[in-house]
């Protein structure tokens, strides 16, 4: 499949409601420019996580790369524990693990990108 130019420039970010209503996400382009076999968006904190944090949920991806840009992210990940991310840290979650939010900074960004651009959601 042919790829098209694509760019995204942070002076003229815009964000809109994120699929969880304590995120907001900036969409960068990715999924348009690669007809939806990608998509990679920024995701950042607008309210605080929920004292519950997010439920265990999975998505049906074949790919899945987080990088931590700001602030703190506390995620539980199925068979592996939970960890602490800070700006600068990365982690790859395998297809359909299930995965819980559980806390994050009211500074968090993150980068992510996810292949293919559109999937599912699976609340455990």
């Amino acid at each position: 499949m042919k790829q098209k130019f694509a760019f995204s420039r942070g002076a003229e970010a815009r964000y809109k409601p994120g699929f969880r209503p304590y995120f907001q996400d900036r969409d960068l382009g990715v999924k348009q420019a690669t007809g939806g076999r990608f998509t990679a968006e920024v995701h950042r904190a607008c309210a605080p996580c929920p004292k519950e944090g997010s439920g265990v949920h999975s998505h049906s991806v074949d790919f899945q790369f987080n990088y931590v840009l700001k602030g703190w992210i506390r995620v539980w990940i199925d068979g592996e524990g939970e960890f602490t991310f800070s700006a600068g840290d990365t982690w790859i979650q395998p297809p359909a693990i299930r995965h819980d939010v559980r806390g994050f900074s009211a500074d968090f960004e993150v980068l992510e990108i996810v292949s293919p651009g559109v999937f599912g959601t699976h609340e455990a």
